[in-house]
């Protein structure tokens, strides 16, 4: 059995632009030299409760939908909620939105629900404002990395 630690990456990307966050969120988080993490990252349509309880650490990622996460996140959360409860209380999470607006709405929604499993956030939420900016996708990879090494290190 490995003795790495396991980061789980949520993250909806339905257009190509969300891809290439999400994919910046991967590039970061499986930096070379980090090499105590092993990384999963799914939809949140293929994420499970399983795939949670096994995880050290979360990496959250969702679109901003009509002023709220998008419905995919929304329905992982529905099914994961309950099952994880009471084991991944304290769990290390971050969260990024690509936001067409403000991300205010989105972030509300994901924290209530975070506060809710008593998750514990390790940084700022990273909120990718506005019109596309090129500056977003080097944004997601430092957090990927951030949060693979952090945990490597063992600072959450």
């Amino acid at each position: 059995m490995s003795n790495k630690k396991s980061l789980l990456a949520v993250i909806h990307a339905p257009s190509p632009n969300t891809r290439r966050l999400r994919d910046a969120v991967v590039a970061g988080a499986s930096n070379p030299d980090i090499s105590g993490v092993a990384l999963t990252c799914l939809s949140p349509f293929d994420a499970s409760p399983d795939h949670v309880m096994i995880a050290d650490a979360i990496i959250l990622g969702t679109t901003e939908n009509l002023g709220y996460m998008s419905g995919a996140l929304k329905d992982f959360f529905d099914r994961c909620y309950y099952p994880v409860l009471e084991e991944k209380q304290g769990m290390p999470y971050s969260l990024f939105i690509r936001a067409g607006h403000d991300g205010t709405g989105t972030r509300r929604g994901v924290e209530t629900i975070v506060t809710g499993l008593r998750w514990k956030a390790v940084m700022d939420p990273l909120i990718c404002r506005g019109d596309w900016n090129e500056d977003f996708v080097p944004q997601c990879e430092e957090l990927g990395l951030t949060m693979a090494a952090g945990l490597e290190a063992g600072v959450f």
